[in-house]
């Protein structure tokens, strides 16, 4: 991992080894072959059978060889190895070539209608992240929520970190594995879709190094957004909580995640209040 800017051609080389080498031949229905498979998945002719190319083809496609597939040739690939739409996504990304319907600008802060609506989301506890998992604006019940949050420096107020690297946070979440592998499929998927973004790939180069979990996780190559489901939380102060939370994507700054939590029983109720019963008069942004 470096702190440069992606390299594309490598990454989807990288991806369509990973995704052919964990395919079940049976699963597809391909005959027994006449010799043991020394590896595992599919192999490259099989791939190139089911997606109507050349071998020669796709070995230079995994041998990172800088060549930009076609439109056509991407959906074949996709279908050939059974990409689910985040991982189709991911796929277009790495090939410069994101699917029709499929946009998205640089982030470039929040607007100030945004930051004043997760204010007026309270009592719910709400944040705003970008792409990079920033937090751009935040209202007293998730300051509350998130133990030592307005003591992190303003630089270190990325979800992601704060997961990761921030010592009061270690054990907040109850299925911590789950929480990076989501975290971390997000951020891989943001990295293909903004190949030159040199502050995000500095920010996963830096939790690669920092963190064993996060390197382990990040080869694996998965990719999606989760945005919807529920949380077990470990408060310091009230004890668990449990949390349903919802992703939205405002139309107009389709870069940046709305995350509101709910609680999911009235226990996890009666203990968000109890925790954000005194004043919290703090700036949301």
């Amino acid at each position: 991992m470096t702190t440069g800017t992606i390299d594309t051609a490598q990454e989807l080389a990288a991806f369509l080894r990973s995704r052919r080498e964990g395919l079940d031949p049976e699963r597809l229905g391909l005959p027994s072959p006449r010799r043991p498979r020394r590896t595992p998945g599919l192999r490259r002719e099989e791939v190139a059978e089911l997606a109507g190319v050349s071998t020669d083809y796709v070995v230079r496609l995994e041998q990172g060889r800088g060549l930009r597939p076609s439109v056509e040739v991407l959906e074949a690939l996709a279908r050939a190895l059974l990409l689910d739409p985040g991982e189709r996504d991911y796929l277009f990304d790495l090939a410069g070539r994101r699917r029709p319907g499929i946009t998205g600008g640089a982030a470039a802060g929040a607007a100030p209608s945004l930051a004043r609506l997760v204010g007026d989301l309270s009592p719910l506890p709400a944040m705003l992240l970008d792409y990079r998992y920033d937090i751009l604006a935040w209202n007293p019940e998730m300051a509350r929520l998130l133990p030592g949050f307005e003591a992190v420096p303003p630089s270190r107020r990325n979800a992601m970190w704060l997961c990761l690297l921030h010592p009061e946070m270690r054990g907040f979440y109850a299925d911590r594995e789950q929480m990076l592998r989501d975290g971390i499929a997000h951020l891989r998927a943001a990295w293909a879709a903004h190949p030159q973004d040199r502050e995000l790939s500095g920010l996963i180069a830096e939790f690669a190094t920092q963190d064993e979990d996060f390197a382990r996780l990040w080869s694996k190559r998965e990719v999606g957004v989760n945005g919807r489901g529920r949380k077990l939380l470990r408060h310091p102060v009230v004890g668990a909580i449990t949390v349903d939370f919802e992703v939205l994507l405002p139309l107009q700054d389709p870069e940046l995640r709305l995350l509101v939590y709910r609680a999911a029983d009235e226990e996890s109720r009666a203990s968000l209040d109890r925790l954000c019963a005194t004043d919290v008069s703090r700036p949301t942004g």
